[in-house]
């Protein structure tokens, strides 16, 4: 039998395994059958997206599901581009906003498992300017008085969004306003994060440490902890920390210029059907993302991304830490984010919900009301995006699309309802 020269043996080994390290950083996909899901009921999934776009409700979207590791359903439908007639398509770049959340959340556990911090410390431990925070309280006559936190904000605090610190719209808006520190928008901003956020712990916060659910800069003020803690811009260790390991290649606070034509336009309801939304504007715009300072990294809301590698952040969590044989946290890490910490402080919006490290948690699902499951975690984006992972169901759904503001399109409700109507197994 004829056998190969050792250096041809090699190069074959080599190629072998370049092909494997190219395919190892990618979700693959399965027939819905293979997952227990069912292509006919897909189908009406399909249809009603499609519906959605047709009806003028929706320039475009994409939607991945995926079960059991595999990547059962994925598709894009209407376009990046009304206007100038470019399609959606399974790389289509979009702003996922508060989506940013978990990923800095994920970074911070990170740290803790290296030992360069516990989430149990103050804040000002790290940034001195949180040691001595203050809270806004109202009066009786529309007026407010500031005092004294009770006691230090911790990083758990910052993480379950019980800080007290809003996005500065809140009782003492008015000096949120002059500081010039309101709304989860920073793409356009000259000054680095950690600047920004130094300026917030001069200002009153909501309520006191623990005692409220507020959301706000709470991840905002985590990424630039992340700076001080490692060391490093929030871009680059996200990069080196998260994004690369997974073989996420399109997450990014600012987006690349080759990448530009990917990025989905963000469209605004308005009498006359869906219309671009204002280039840059603001928190509703196309936002400062291709030609903006790229000096603000918002930890709460600047990440853009692809729903394929945001998926393969949420297999990540789904698997307990790793992706692909590669460890990004610890399973007891995983576990303990993924579990209600708000105690006292109650989920204010959906009943039935509690929230994590990072993530909302079901903890009822009658209460709730909607299709799922108790332990299901996830969370959504201004641009109307949404996502969530169903460990019972061994479920990563990642629902992208650039509306602001949404109006009142009921797709978020029927998504859900019609990818588990699918689960047949």
């Amino acid at each position: 039998m004829k056998t190969l020269h050792p250096t041809k043996y090699a190069t074959l080994l080599f190629a072998l395994c370049l092909l494997f390290t190219s395919n190892a950083q990618e979700l693959t996909k399965a027939s819905p059958e293979a997952v227990g899901m069912s292509s006919d009921r897909l189908e009406a999934l399909s249809n009603t997206f499609q519906a959605y776009v047709d009806d003028g409700e929706l320039p475009g979207a994409t939607i991945l599901v995926a079960r059991k590791g595999k990547v059962a359903y994925f598709e894009p439908f209407g376009k990046n581009d009304l206007e100038n007639n470019i399609p959606m398509t399974h790389t289509s770049m979009f702003r996922i906003a508060s989506q940013t959340k978990a990923i800095v959340s994920v970074g911070i556990m990170m740290l803790q498992e290296q030992g360069k911090l516990l989430i149990t410390d103050p804040v000002g431990k790290y940034i001195p300017a949180f040691m001595d925070t203050k809270v806004a309280v109202s009066k009786d006559d529309g007026s407010y008085d500031i005092v004294k936190a009770n006691r230090p904000i911790t990083v758990r605090d910052l993480l379950t969004h019980t800080s007290g610190v809003s996005y500065g719209q809140g009782i003492a808006s008015d000096l949120w306003e002059k500081a010039e520190i309101q709304g989860w928008y920073f793409a356009d901003r000259e000054e680095p994060i950690l600047a920004t956020v130094t300026r917030m712990a001069d200002l009153p916060f909501e309520s006191q440490p623990g005692e409220q659910f507020v959301y706000g800069y709470n991840t905002d003020i985590l990424g630039a902890l992340i700076e001080v803690v490692s060391e490093k811009p929030l871009d680059i260790f996200l990069k080196e920390s998260i994004f690369d390991p997974l073989g996420m290649a399109d997450a990014h606070f600012y987006l690349p210029k080759e990448k530009k034509q990917r990025l989905a336009v963000v469209y605004s309801p308005s009498e006359n059907g869906l219309e671009p939304a204002p280039n840059p504007g603001g928190m509703i715009g196309q936002g400062a993302y291709v030609e903006g300072p790229r000096k603000s990294f918002s930890g709460g809301a600047g990440l853009l991304s692809t729903s394929m590698d945001y998926a393969k952040f949420l297999q990540m969590m789904l698997n307990k830490g790793t992706f692909n044989g590669k460890r990004i946290i610890s399973p007891k890490t995983v576990e303990l984010m993924t579990v209600n910490h708000l105690g006292k402080a109650s989920f204010p919006w959906v009943g039935g919900t509690g929230f994590g490290l990072g993530f909302s948690v079901v903890e009822d699902l009658g209460d709730r009301g909607t299709l799922g499951s108790v332990g299901e975690y996830g969370w959504g984006g201004a641009y109307h995006s949404s996502y969530w992972v169903d460990p019972k169901e061994e479920l990563v759904v990642v629902y992208f699309t650039q509306l602001i503001p949404a109006g009142d399109v009921d797709d978020h409700g029927k998504l859900r309802s019609l990818i588990y109507q699918a689960l047949v197994d």
